[in-house]
């Protein structure tokens, strides 16, 4: 974990049962965190904004990961609280298949339920990794959105699963 990050979030820590939601992926398709419960572990990425330039970075270096998640059994998605056109049109400009969530309406119904929103009111940079049994077992979330997290430390959590 990196020395600009806390270890939790507003309302939830490591080892309570994840909240289910439904929400769009970037072509509104419903994603369900339920579908993956005894199937694959998962990764919760929230980012603040679709284009912005950390986040523009984060994604695809995920992207380039996707075997080593593949290794680990993890689907790896992020949440923002951009509409799904917006997330459509981000993953084309970047050349990505990773999954975005759209949590537009009711605006950051995901990111209050996860306890991850931003003073200024958008999601703040965070990561949930989730068991196959729905478990918290990792989250970081980083005090500054301009900070990338460190690919590493959430390999470090999924080797721990």
């Amino acid at each position: 974990m990196t020395s600009n990050s806390r270890s939790e979030s507003k309302t939830l820590k490591v080892g309570d049962v994840a909240p289910d939601f439904t929400l769009k992926t970037g072509k509104r398709e419903d994603w369900r965190l339920a579908d993956f419960r005894g199937k694959k572990n998962v990764v919760l990425a929230f980012v603040p904004f679709a284009f912005s330039g950390v986040c523009s970075a984060q994604i695809p270096s995920y992207e380039a990961e996707l075997d080593r998640f593949k290794d680990y059994d993890t689907e790896i998605v992020s949440v923002s609280e951009d509409s799904h056109y917006a997330l459509n049109a981000w993953a084309k400009s970047m050349g990505t298949t990773l999954t975005n969530l759209s949590d537009f309406y009711p605006q950051g119904k995901v990111v209050d339920l996860y306890g991850v929103r931003h003073a200024g009111g958008f999601a703040e940079r965070a990561l949930f990794v989730i068991d196959k049994e729905g478990i918290i077992r990792y989250i970081e979330v980083l005090n500054s959105t301009g900070d990338m997290p460190d690919n590493e430390d959430l390999f470090e959590a999924l080797r721990k699963l």
